[in-house]
């Protein structure tokens, strides 16, 4: 394990160099592979989060009605969990979920699908969408094909969500850095829009037969984990959310709360193949190994190189802080479908694992809730958890 003092700010300062875009694809028809990718963007650098807890008080969700056997408090000498959480952004290729469905109800686990608005707005209806400071029928990740196709989507969604799955936001347009005015621009009056359309459309469906209920919709990930969040957080606060997972830290943390949100960031790693520190999510990796170009007969050694890099991590979280494991994705195909073979691979071998869970960002929260709060500030104390 390694101390916060061997993080100096020199060193901080240049893994943060290493944070790249994460660009939505475009969501799969319901009888394609893979549909038509988005053009990707560096991202900026960005600061990591720390460990403290804000002063606010922590934002709270209902407990379930039938908690599982995991769900209680932590007793003394005990450890929490290894919680993992799946989370895949866009959330809407039927391909995809035709295998995360059976696989995860296989190894007990639920993940959470981080909905894009624009997916339950059928090609020809694209004027209800005005993105903020967008023309009206413009989504820089398109819309969700055929009424066929968005009522298509709603009941295999109905199925996800059926199975305990959740459904959080990743907004709507997905305006990166370059597709101005982008979501770091935003004020909190166009976040609000934004938001307003998301729920309005999630309305809409289920006047449709959408079996999501908005109150369940209690957090997200921005385009491209940007946003300027002074800005956004308060619109986010405004429209019931109470958690995001759009920042990034240094290693392995606990969630803590910041602004009035939980905020579980994405991990900052080492990817033992390359030697170097990657944002643990697809995209990123897919640019650190290659510079996301398709060369899908790399694909067996990019599976590879992924899955060591989250076992490691998984590892060093397990054996260190506990601290919950995001593991960001998108459902593509990306270099002959290397990271989706990944994290379907790693999804069956680590869930199964003893004192494991892999859960959904609102299980986490209601676990937190059970827990003294003298432990949870004790476990963010605790040193990140770094993979060797």
């Amino acid at each position: 394990m390694k101390r916060w003092g061997l993080a100096s700010t020199g060193v901080a300062l240049a893994l943060t160099l290493a944070v790249l875009a994460v660009m939505g694809a475009r969501d799969p028809g319901p009888t394609d592979d893979v549909g038509d990718l988005a053009s990707p963007l560096p991202m900026a650098p960005r600061a990591t989060t720390g460990s403290s807890a804000a002063a606010a008080p922590p934002p709270t969700v209902p407990m379930p009605a039938n908690p599982p056997a995991w769900m209680r408090r932590v007793q003394p000498g005990e450890k929490p969990p290894q919680f993992v959480l799946f989370s895949f952004d866009g959330a809407a290729s039927k391909p995809h979920w035709d295998r995360i469905l059976p696989l995860s109800r296989e190894v007990g686990a639920h993940v959470t699908g981080l909905l894009s608005g624009v997916y339950l707005v059928a090609d020809q209806d694209a004027v209800a969408y005005t993105g903020p400071g967008h023309q009206p029928g413009y989504s820089s990740i398109g819309f969700g094909g055929s009424r066929a196709d968005v009522e298509l989507r709603i009941d295999y969604l109905n199925d996800a969500i059926a199975a305990g799955h959740e459904i959080g936001t990743h907004y709507n347009g997905h305006y990166c850095h370059g597709d101005e005015p982008s979501v770091g621009r935003w004020n909190t009056e166009q976040w609000n829009r934004e938001l307003d359309q998301f729920f309005a459309f999630v309305e809409r469906a289920r006047g449709e037969g959408f079996k999501l209920d908005p109150a369940t919709v209690r957090g997200g990930r921005t385009p491209c984990l940007e946003g300027d969040w002074g800005q956004a957080f308060p619109a986010m606060r405004g429209h019931g959310l109470v958690y995001d997972t759009s920042h990034v830290s240094l290693g392995v943390v606990w969630p803590s709360v910041r602004d009035g949100l939980w905020e579980f960031p994405m991990p900052e790693v080492r990817v033992p193949a390359l030697d170097r520190q990657v944002v643990m999510m697809d995209y990123n990796l897919w640019f650190a190994l290659n510079g996301a170009r398709e060369e899908p007969a790399r694909a067996d050694d990019f599976k590879q190189v992924v899955l060591d890099t989250y076992r490691s991590v998984y590892q060093a979280a397990f054996n260190g802080n506990r601290a919950p494991v995001v593991v960001g994705n998108h459902f593509n195909e990306w270099a002959g479908g290397a990271f989706s073979r990944s994290v379907e691979e790693f999804m069956r071998e680590v869930c199964a694992r003893p004192e494991t869970v892999c859960a959904t960002y609102t299980e986490v929260i209601q676990w937190m809730q059970l827990q003294d709060p003298g432990l949870l500030a004790q476990l963010r104390r605790m040193p990140p958890a770094m993979n060797d």
